[in-house]
Formats: structure tokens, C-alpha cells, sequence
């Protein structure tokens, strides 16, 4: 399961979507979202779901790392589909104790089932797409106009991408660790739920101790390097906008407006 946690990955590559500026796709992402939000019938999400489709072929990135990354997902998500099937209204389809499901509450879970699963998709495309360095650029770039209220934005561009590099790092620590504990006897599938929490802890504790020791390396890496924050700092390779990301954004623009057209019609 572990090993199904594709969140932060890079996956190199020269598509289009590839080639698209770091804020161009940051910004695309957060229009993508809204759009999802104002969704409201079948039309919207079924134009949404074309729309993920269409850029996950376009930057070449298979149905399978999607779906895989969703795998750790399928609690939460089925969770949230069986809480929404109670909140319905309407004629009641079928009726049990104090839990009732309505034809209004199966189309609400399969919204909502829909809409999670499309938006941990667009993130995912992101940094499937995206280097960590470029997102830090990239944030960077967007947040910069705090710097004048004094946040430091580049400090916390850099924490954000630190973050995201690590996910998979410590992933892969966990399976390491759990591959050895599960050698020495430990058991993390079997007993009662007080007991595989409890035998979490020899796990936990490693972990942790790696995590740090990962961490103060890293740190007194930089410090070698003289790295002293944003000020005065220079970037190696230049973002620039380019005819590609005005294309992009104008194609986010025009699926917000067919959002909110099929939302008006109710569709």
C-alpha cells in the first residue's frame, strides 16, 4: 500500500504539459479546482472529467500511475460516498432504522465520490509534471508581491517543495523499516486494532530517527552551499511566459465560463 503513494513523484518527460511555465500550471490547477467546485450536474463533471482525461494523455502520463496513486484513497473516498448517501431528500428508496437513501442522496455520493477523485487526479498531474524546483520557482514567483508585507516567501516556496520531495523518500523508508520489523516476527495485519497500533511504535520510532537525521543533513548541506535565503539570489534557468501557457490559461478561462453556462442550466 505504501508503495502505491505517488504524491511529490516527478515523472521527466517532454510534452507540452511538461514545457509549460511552473505558474502557468500552478494557477491552471487552481482555476481547475474552482471550476470543480461550482460544478453542480452530470454535464459539469462529465466536462471535467473529459478535461483531466484529455491533459493526462496530452502529458503522457498513464491511467495506471493515476489510478495507483488513488489506492490509498479508496477508504476515505468510499467513506465519504457511503456518509453522503444519508443526506438526501426525497422520496426514500430505501428506509432502515434512522438512515434513509433517497435517489437525491446516491446522486450527492456520486458527486462527491467523483469530485475528490478528480481533484487528488489534478494535483497528482501537477506534480507529475512539475520538478519540485520548478514548483518552488514557481510559488515563488506567484507569492511574490507578500514580500512587500515582509512573509517570507521563498523560505516557505522552499518548505513546500522540501515536503513534497520527501514524501516518497520517507515512503520508501517505511517499507524498508516494516520490511525488517516483519523479519524480526512483528505483526502490522493481524490482532485487534489496539494491538496493531501498538505495534506501529517499533516502527514509528526509526522512522522518526531517520526523518531527523535526513533532516540535519540536509540542513548542514545548505549551510555548506552558504544558502542564506532569497535575498540576493540568483536562478541558474530563467521562467519565462511563453505563447503555450497564455494558450493554457485562456483554455482554463473558457472552461470556468462552460462550468458556470452548465450550472446555470442546471446541468
Amino acid at each position: 500500500m505504501l508503495k502505491d503513494v505517488t504524491l511529490g513523484q516527478y515523472f521527466p518527460g517532454k510534452s507540452i504539459i511538461h514545457r509549460l511555465d511552473p505558474r502557468a500550471k500552478i494557477i491552471w490547477l487552481v482555476g481547475y479546482i474552482v471550476a470543480l467546485f461550482l460544478v453542480k450536474g452530470w454535464g459539469g463533471y462529465l466536462l471535467m472529467t473529459a478535461t483531466l482525461v484529455s491533459f493526462t494523455a496530452i502529458a503522457r502520463i498513464g491511467a495506471r500511475a493515476m489510478l495507483k496513486g488513488l489506492k490509498p484513497l479508496v477508504f476515505i473516498v468510499a467513506f465519504t460516498g457511503i456518509i453522503n448517501l444519508f443526506y438526501g431528500s426525497g422520496e426514500p428508496l430505501v428506509q432502515f432504522w434512522i438512515f434513509t437513501i433517497t435517489l437525491d442522496g446516491i446522486k450527492t455520493a456520486i458527486y462527491m465520490v467523483l469530485r475528490i477523485m478528480l481533484l487528488v487526479c489534478g494535483t497528482f498531474l501537477l506534480t507529475y509534471t512539475t520538478s519540485p524546483l520548478q514548483l518552488t520557482d514557481g510559488l515563488e514567483r506567484l507569492l511574490s508581491p507578500l514580500n512587500k508585507i515582509k512573509i517570507p516567501v521563498h523560505e516557505l516556496s522552499m518548505m513546500m517543495s522540501i515536503a513534497l520531495r520527501f514524501i516518497p523518500t520517507l515512503i520508501e523508508e517505511t517499507d524498508k523499516i516494516m520490511s525488517a520489523q516483519k523479519a524480526r516476527g512483528a505483526g502490522f495485519d493481524t490482532g485487534k486494532l489496539t494491538e496493531r497500533a501498538k505495534a506501529l511504535i517499533p516502527m514509528l520510532v526509526p522512522l522518526f530517527v531517520s526523518a531527523f537525521r535526513r533532516a540535519d543533513e540536509l540542513a548542514t548541506a545548505m549551510e555548506c552551499r552558504c544558502y542564506q535565503g532569497g535575498t540576493g539570489r540568483t536562478r541558474m534557468k530563467q521562467l519565462h511566459f511563453a505563447a503555450r501557457d497564455a494558450i493554457a490559461l485562456l483554455c482554463c478561462a473558457i472552461i470556468i465560463a462552460a462550468v458556470c453556462v452548465l450550472r446555470h442550466f442546471g446541468l
